[in-house]
């Protein structure tokens, strides 16, 4: 991997990225496919099109189908879904908190009961580095423990000094694996993260500890859990500075066009969130002027696209009206063309974000981006 700084703006900063698998230019928002797929019958194809960079996938839905070893035999992720870019892989530690009734944390990793059909499961962190390595992402996520933001002291600081000792035991794997003859990307790349909920101090500490590991790269993780936006940003504040600057950095799963443009002010170089599909689905779309809601009334007989301007697939050719047609008839190609548009959205202000970092100009775009974007719906 090569990571060079571009330019810079104030703490953004914006780079260039080269992987076995393709040129990364960052600030980036990685295009979420749980299970190989983006929901809303979005395909590879329309990925490039939209200008999609990096695909990311979920560690433990695939081990639980359709399996991490078949997809090996059929020549790993990117060979299995027709993608011939970089894919970023989580580790299924997130699901360490998503599936909290499902599971039991223990120093050696974590026994889940299958969301599935109810089987166990063991995945500790030798166990996510292999279903990673059988994947064949690009870059490689260590095995963590997402605590509960708000979860009290004791808790997040045991927490943390055990995802510390996963992280050893994770590059320790990955060295191992990337070693190994049949393994299909031996240059697989490691990325640890921060974690201590919204403690300042463990969040630091933490930080400089990982930071001597000389990884591939860091994320921030533990956050869009239940705490404010104004903690996310304090957070990010706190740690960003005590990461490897000339290191790509990742915040997990965060999330609407504020949050990230805020997160590219403070140092932040990867993202990824369900937003723009999971919205997409229900009908609910992303402009430079806010969210629209299609199933409203209002555009019955709206002809104009969901965005004037906008070059995504569903705004050159088809009307707000035709849109709502066909989520009112609850027609597929409805969801996925807002789906397309979300997307596209989010990939294309990726773009002007680049831009304004490498013109000097991101302040001004953060300035009007803010003063134009609302959260509410219209």
């Amino acid at each position: 991997m090569k990571y060079e700084i571009i330019a810079e703006c104030g703490r953004a900063k914006s780079a260039h990225m080269e992987t076995v698998h393709g040129t990364i230019e960052t600030p980036v928002f990685m295009n979420v496919g749980t299970v190989g797929a983006i929901k809303g019958a979005v395909s590879t194809a329309d990925l490039k099109e939209i200008g999609c960079q990096v695909e990311l996938s979920n560690t433990y839905h695939l081990h639980v189908r359709t399996g991490d070893e078949l997809i090996k035999e059929l020549g790993g992720l990117r060979s299995f879904m027709k993608w011939d870019r970089p894919v970023l892989t989580d580790s299924g530690g997130f699901q360490v908190f998503s599936l909290a009734g499902l599971r039991k944390i223990k120093e050696e990793g974590v026994s889940f009961r299958s969301h599935i059909d109810g089987h166990k499961i063991f995945m500790g962190p030798e166990e996510s580095m292999r279903i990673q390595s059988n994947l064949a992402s690009t870059i490689a996520m260590a095995f963590d423990e997402c605590p509960p933001a708000l979860a009290e002291r004791k808790y997040i600081e045991q927490s943390v000094a055990r995802t510390e000792r996963w992280l050893m035991r994770c590059k320790a794997e990955m060295s191992r694996l990337n070693s190994l003859e049949d393994t299909i990307n031996r240059e697989q790349l490691l990325f640890g993260i921060n974690q201590g909920g919204i403690l300042d101090d463990v969040r630091i500490a933490n930080a400089d500890r990982i930071s001597g590991l000389d990884l591939d790269g860091y994320a921030v993780g533990g956050l869009a859990v239940g705490e404010s936006h104004e903690e996310m940003y304090a957070v990010l504040d706190a740690v960003t500075g005590h990461l490897p600057r000339n290191k790509p950095t990742y915040l997990m799963g965060v999330g609407t066009p504020l949050n990230i443009i805020e997160g590219v002010a403070r140092g932040i170089d990867f993202f990824d969130c369900v937003y723009p599909s999971r919205n997409g689905r229900h009908g609910h779309v992303y402009t430079h002027r806010g969210r629209l809601n299609m199933m409203n009334k209002q555009y019955e007989r709206d002809l104009d696209p969901i965005e004037e301007g906008c070059g995504c697939p569903a705004c050159r050719d088809y009307s707000r009206a035709y849109i709502r047609h066909l989520l009112k008839a609850g027609e597929m190609l409805g969801m996925r063309l807002c789906t397309l548009h979300n997307l596209y959205f989010y990939n294309h202000m990726m773009e002007e974000i680049r831009a304004s970092i490498r013109n000097g100009t991101f302040d001004e775009y953060r300035k009007a981006m803010t003063d134009s974007l609302s959260e509410g719906m219209a």
